[in-house]
């Protein structure tokens, strides 16, 4: 483990160039664990900046789109073994720069390794079909062609897979990328740049502005030269990039928020539930579009489930996530802190009983850092704040269900679609959820959070704009059908 001696600033990518903003202005990124602490400094970049990466992403791109996927694939194995010699550095600036424990930060940024490679090899897959013509002497098949210029604009919880299941596709199917990391974790994300970088990879073919949203990312959503936008983050803002992108004829590939359910049947193995309950909803500290939410428990077992709940959560140690005995960080930011006290205060307010946890952590080593409680809520009603909207905290809210039909009618009384499962040995009851819960994905006797990175993933509802990230399903946002006639 490498201890940082001194403060770093990082640079905007551009055109293979490490350059600073126009406006050589910069803003600290701090450690949510130590908000004394700086882990690096980063460019608050103007709309200048975003048009010279968006010219030198289009210039580059007719060049890049010509080489084969084979070829293609060959600078994203380069990047990836990078990423792996550089794995335990990356992960530890996640970590002190966004709060998750180093064992979560690790996992994380070797599954960006596994992602790199798993789309390496898409270079080598089949990217069309032909298909029988009515007349027998044409040949007719389908090809793809890439959008063109993609603008990628990630978010602070997953800095380094997020980002990567973006650009990998993107890249190996013949488009350049511009990224515009959040800024909460960006020093994180310009050391990923720096593997693309040191792979070789042609000037303008991946860039990286680091800036405000509202500038950057609406820039990217408003920028006539980008031909696809890719982004994660909240609704609101999602909302805003998506209605940008669409009123000029950009593709746009939107993934929103979560109110993510978890069904305990009567029949459950409630251990095994618990730890799913607990790991879906409190690990990262709740910071997951995936993460458990709401927890519906046939009344049956009620009591059992949540003594065992208590039990677990009582046992898990808070503190900074270098620490090997660390189980759950701080949240990524201050303001982040108080919109999950917020949520805390309402559940209290309208009338859900707090049985565990909702305060912030302040004495010694949490001084300084934005730290809370894991948090659990019962006799929550379906129509309370808490059971409605997503909080993006260590927050759970408990309702009691006298069958798996209402806890299905309840898990479905939502805007969102992301993420949902159930814990229960009855088939019927799997095959009820599997087909009735309306979520883009479904696990039985796992937890909600994470999904692997060679299956498709993306949420109904209000949870995306219905395109599916990772997998094979890539290919359908990066490119374009083509269909040619050859005719004899």
């Amino acid at each position: 483990m490498t201890v940082q001696t001194e403060v770093k600033t990082y640079f905007n990518y551009i055109d293979g160039e490490w350059v600073s903003s126009v406006t050589n202005e910069v803003e600290a990124s701090i450690n949510p664990a130590n908000k004394n602490e700086v882990v690096g400094y980063i460019q608050r970049s103007s709309i200048e900046d975003l048009n010279e990466a968006v010219a030198a992403a289009k210039r580059a791109q007719k060049s890049w789109r010509k080489r084969s996927g084979v070829e293609r694939g060959e600078y994203l194995y380069r990047a990836a073994d990078i990423l792996e010699r550089r794995l335990e550095e990356i992960a530890e600036t996640m970590t002190r720069e966004m709060g998750k424990t180093f064992g979560e930060a690790k996992a994380e940024t070797m599954r960006g390794v596994h992602i790199l490679r798993y789309y390496a090899g898409e270079g080598v897959r089949k990217i069309g079909d032909v298909i029988p013509s009515s007349d027998n002497e044409a040949l007719m098949f389908t090809t793809r062609v890439p959008l063109g210029v993609v603008g990628v604009i990630s978010p602070w919880n997953f800095p380094v897979a997020i980002p990567i299941w973006k650009m990998a596709p993107a890249l190996v199917y013949g488009n350049t990328v511009v990224l515009k990391p959040a800024s909460e974790a960006a020093v994180t994300a310009a050391k990923v740049m720096e593997c693309f970088h040191e792979a070789g990879f042609p000037k303008g073919v991946v860039n990286m502005i680091c800036g405000p949203g509202s500038v950057i990312g609406q820039g990217i959503a408003n920028h006539p030269d980008i031909n696809g936008v890719t982004f994660t983050g909240s609704n609101t803002v999602g909302k805003l990039v998506g209605k940008a992108a669409f009123e000029r004829g950009a593709k746009y590939q939107l993934e929103m928020g979560g109110k993510n359910p978890v069904i305990v049947a009567k029949d459950a193995d409630l251990d095994l539930a618990v730890e799913g309950t607990i790991n879906g909803g409190l690990r990262s500290t709740g910071q997951k579009c995936t993460a458990t939410s709401r927890v519906f428990v046939e009344s049956e077992v009620y009591e059992t489930f949540k003594e065992k709940l208590l039990a677990k959560v009582k046992q898990l140690k808070i503190g900074n996530g270098m620490d090997s005995e660390t189980w759950m960080g701080p949240c990524v930011s201050e303001a982040q802190l108080n919109t999950v006290l917020s949520y805390i205060e309402k559940g209290k307010a309208e009338g859900a009983d707090l049985i565990y946890g909702g305060k912030r952590c302040i004495e010694g080593e949490f001084a300084n850092g934005f730290y809370v409680e894991p948090t659990i809520f019962e006799n929550v009603d379906i129509n309370m704040t808490i059971a409605r909207e997503e909080i993006f905290g260590p927050v759970l809210a408990l309702i009691k269900v006298h069958s798996i039909e209402e806890a299905l009618e309840l898990a479905n009384d939502t805007e969102y679609g992301l993420s949902a499962s159930i814990y229960t040995k009855d088939i019927s009851n799997i095959l009820s959820f599997i087909n009735e819960i309306e979520a883009g994905l479904v696990k039985v006797n796992a937890e909600t959070a994470g999904v692997e990175f060679q299956a498709p993933f993306g949420g109904m509802k209000q949870s995306s704009s219905h395109s599916r990230e990772q997998g094979q399903a890539a290919i359908e946002f990066f490119t374009s059908i083509k269909t040619v006639l050859v005719k004899a």
